[in-house]
C-alpha cells in the first residue's frame, strides 16, 4: 500500500485526540474502521505507531517521527492547494473588487475604468466585512475595499495586507426639520448628548462599531432609546420622516430633507482600508488601486453633505508607499456587534 495524505491525517488525528474512540468521531469513522486503516498504515510503513492502554494511545519512537513530518507536510500541502486554486481564480488580467455599501466602491470602478478601458472590472457587496475579505483570502476577489471602527484591526490580519485609504470622523443625520437642524446659527457641531432622547438608525455589520458607539453614548450620559437596524435606503426614510436620526460616514452624499452635522469631540471614526493578498498576482498593482481608491474618496469627500469638516478632523493620508501590511493594532477583545455608519 502507497502512504497518502489521508493517512497522514488519520495519524494526527489519533495522535491529537488521545485515543481511537475520539480520534473516530473527529474523522467521522466508525471505531473499528479506523483501527482498520491504522493497522493498514503501520502495515505500510514498517511498524507499530500507537501503544494502546487504558487510558488512550501513547505514540511509539516511530509514531513520533511520523508525526514530526506529517505536521510539516499537511499544513504545507494545504498552503500548496489553497495557492493554487488562487492562482486558477485570478483569470484575466482584470479587477475583482469587494466591498461594504457606501461610494467608494463605485468611486473606484468608475476610475479604473477610465484609467484602463477594456480591462474587466467585477465587483461583489456584501454587508459583512469578514466575507469580504475571507473571499480575497481565498482567491474568489482581488481587492477588499472595506471600513473599520476607530483603530480596530482590519479582518484576517495574518492572511491580507491592508493599507488605510482614508479616515472620516462619523457624522449624525438628522431631518431637515429636526429643532437641531432648524437653528438660527446652525453649529458646526452638535453633542452627543444632546441626542439622548432620540432613537437611531444604521445599517448593520460584523465590526466593533455597534460597540463602539454605545460606549460613546454612555460616556455622553445616556443609553440609546432604540436602533433601527435596515437598509441604508430605509435609514434615510426614517431620518427624513423624524423618526430616527443616523449616523453616517463623511462622505454620505447631499440628500433631500437630510442634514448631516459632525458629533463634537469626534467620538467616532471611520477608516477605510484596501486589502489584498501578498502572494496574488494583483499585489503589483495594489499601489496604484490604493492611489485610486484615495482619489475616490476625495471625489465623494467633495460631493458630501458636510464634507468640509472631514477634511479639518482627519488629514488625508500620505502618498501611497510600496505595498506592504499596515502595522494591526490590537483589538482590545471588542465583540462583533451590529450596526456600522450609513453610507
Amino acid at each position: 500500500m502507497d502512504l497518502e495524505l489521508r493517512h497522514l491525517k488519520i495519524v494526527r488525528a489519533v495522535a491529537d485526540a488521545g485515543s481511537l474512540t475520539r480520534a473516530a468521531t473527529v474523522l467521522g469513522l466508525a471505531q473499528p474502521a479506523l483501527s482498520a486503516q491504522l493497522k493498514r498504515v503501520e502495515r505500510a510503513l514498517g511498524g507499530t505507531l500507537f501503544v494502546r492502554g487504558r487510558e488512550g494511545v501513547r505514540a511509539t519512537a516511530l509514531g513520533e517521527l511520523v508525526l514530526e513530518r506529517a505536521r510539516v507536510l499537511l499544513p504545507a500541502v494545504c498552503e500548496l492547494q489553497e495557492e493554487a486554486q488562487r492562482f486558477a481564480r485570478q483569470g484575466a488580467q482584470g479587477y475583482r473588487l469587494g466591498g461594504t455599501h457606501g461610494p467608494l466602491l463605485g468611486g473606484l470602478v468608475d476610475r479604473l475604468a477610465d484609467e484602463e478601458p477594456g480591462v474587466p472590472v467585477t465587483t461583489y457587496t456584501s454587508w459583512s466585512e469578514r466575507e469580504v475579505a475571507g473571499s480575497v483570502a481565498e482567491g474568489r476577489l482581488d481587492f477588499a475595499l472595506v471600513g473599520v471602527c476607530g483603530e480596530s484591526a482590519p479582518p484576517e490580519p495574518g492572511r491580507l495586507a491592508w493599507m488605510e485609504v482614508a479616515r472620516d470622523p462619523v457624522h449624525v443625520m438628522l431631518a431637515e426639520e429636526h429643532p437641531l437642524a432648524l437653528e438660527r446659527a446652525p453649529r458646526d457641531e452638535i453633542e452627543l448628548a444632546e441626542l439622548a432622547a432620540e432613537a437611531w438608525t444604521d445599517v448593520p455589520g460584523d465590526g466593533c462599531f455597534g460597540d463602539c458607539f454605545a460606549a460613546a453614548c454612555v460616556r455622553a450620559g445616556f443609553t440609546p432609546v432604540c436602533v433601527y437596524e435596515t437598509d441604508t435606503a430605509s435609514c434615510v426614510h426614517l431620518v427624513q420622516v423624524g423618526r430616527a436620526v443616523g449616523l453616517c460616514r463623511a462622505t454620505f452624499p447631499a440628500t433631500p430633507g437630510v442634514v448631516t452635522r459632525p458629533l463634537a469631540g469626534t467620538p467616532l471614526v471611520w477608516r477605510h482600508v484596501l486589502g489584498w493578498h501578498p502572494a496574488a498576482r494583483v499585489a503589483a498593482r495594489a499601489v496604484e488601486v490604493l492611489g485610486h481608491a484615495r482619489a475616490a474618496h476625495a471625489e465623494a469627500l467633495g460631493r458630501a453633505a458636510g464634507g468640509g469638516s472631514a477634511l479639518r478632523a482627519a488629514p488625508a493620508p500620505p502618498p501611497a508607499p510600496a505595498p506592504a501590511p499596515v502595522p494591526v493594532p490590537a483589538s482590545g477583545g471588542l465583540r462583533p456587534a451590529a450596526p456600522w455608519p450609513a453610507a
